[in-house]
């Protein structure tokens, strides 16, 4: 599969995701994507360090709809990372699992502790 039409898979994954953890009660266990429901993404932490804040998307695209915006210093839980649009040279894509499913450019996130896997 081409790089790009890994990262439309994934996007599209992810929006899924994000549909269904709305319409999910709030006592259901959180939803994680097929085949990955280890505990991965509760070892992966970042803080983010744009100092705007920053604009978490629907994919790891510049382009893509924003679904949210966190605050510059803002700890967030890490799932995994894939390729997408270049940000300021980095290539990587960060996506989020805090209240929603969404993409942040890796660019804007520092990791704390382990560095997250591949999607």
């Amino acid at each position: 599969m081409s790089p790009r039409l890994r990262t439309a898979a994934i996007a599209t994954a992810a929006t899924a995701l994000a549909l269904a953890a709305a319409v999910t009660p709030a006592t259901a266990a959180p939803v994680t994507p097929a085949g990955n429901d280890q505990d991965h993404h509760q070892h992966y932490k970042g803080r983010v360090v744009a100092h705007g804040g920053l604009l978490l998307r629907d994919s790891p695209t510049r382009g893509s709809r924003v679904l949210r915006k966190e605050h510059y210093g803002a700890i967030v839980s890490i799932y995994c990372k894939t390729r997408g649009d270049h940000v300021e040279g980095n290539p990587l894509w960060y996506l989020l699992t805090d209240g929603t499913w969404a993409w942040g450019a890796a660019h804007y996130i520092d990791n704390i502790g382990k560095v997250p896997h591949y999607c």
